[in-house]
């Protein structure tokens, strides 16, 4: 009975389909179009599952052979970020979307806020520019050896571990509506990273040079506060509460450098 049971599951399992409807786009300069797919349903599939079932037989729901699905991924596992793409309207990581969770058809396409290269892949240059515009590291001396660094307090390194978990995915600026093409807001993600270095007990000091990146065009002034990334984050970073510290650090600093201060103290 049992062998009997699993037997009638594994057929209808292998009859049933789930249809994608995926945005393609043969290069940065063609205009978009859609193409529907049919793949066979497999138990906890997500995405990158089906997308690697295209890659294998690339036909589309007409019966018409076409190209391969280009994308983005490494980890598989939600840490490298490279998978974003915006599914069922939402963007978020594909490789932790499973497809019992979504309603079909299944919508892919690429992120809007960054260039598209083809089809679901994007160029997030702008995020790593971004990086290096507010000193996203702790720059050391190398050329020998420091010895132990200073300890964070436990308190405020459980915190600042949070912070730590970005991976540059981009989902928080396609999320937010202030990142757009009238505006050169460099994004919630980034005001996050600035708070995390300026904590660390190294970083700090050069904490004015990344309140000065943040206080340039594109940067804090530009946040509406809509709160959609907080939402959209796949790793539950606190960004509001990042971008409301770094506003109380900028004013702060900027009253102690109108007074006549060098450099902004505690």
């Amino acid at each position: 009975m049992a062998e009997t049971a699993v037997k009638e599951r594994n057929e209808a399992t292998a009859t049933k389909t789930v249809r994608f409807k995926i945005q393609r786009q043969d290069s940065p300069e063609s205009s978009p179009y859609w193409e529907t797919f049919d793949v066979p349903y497999r138990q906890n599939m997500n995405v990158i599952s089906a997308l690697m079932e295209i890659r294998r037989n690339p036909v589309n729901s007409e019966g018409k052979k076409t190209s391969p699905i280009q994308w983005e991924m490494n980890c598989l596992e939600e840490v490298c970020g490279a998978c974003s793409m915006v599914i069922n309207g939402r963007p978020r990581q594909s490789c932790t979307a499973l497809v019992d969770q979504l309603t079909q058809p299944i919508t892919l396409e690429p992120m809007r806020t960054f260039p598209v290269v083809r089809d679901l892949v994007v160029d997030r240059e702008v995020m790593f520019d971004s990086l290096k515009k507010v000193k996203a590291w702790v720059p050391i001396d190398g050329t020998y050896d420091l010895g132990e660094g200073p300890r964070m307090p436990e308190r405020k390194r459980q915190w600042a571990y949070e912070l730590s978990k970005c991976m540059t995915c981009g989902v928080c600026l396609e999320a937010c509506p202030n990142v757009n093409d009238k505006t050169n807001f460099i994004g919630p993600a980034l005001i996050s990273q600035v708070r995390l270095f300026n904590t660390h007990p190294t970083g700090a000091m050069n904490r004015d040079e990344r309140l000065d990146a943040l206080m340039q065009d594109g940067g804090l002034q530009e946040c509406g506060n809509s709160q959609n990334c907080v939402v959209a984050c796949p790793k539950g970073i606190p960004l509001t509460t990042s971008i409301a510290a770094m506003n109380r650090a900028a004013s702060v600093y900027s009253f102690k450098r109108f007074f006549g201060s060098d450099h902004m103290v505690d």
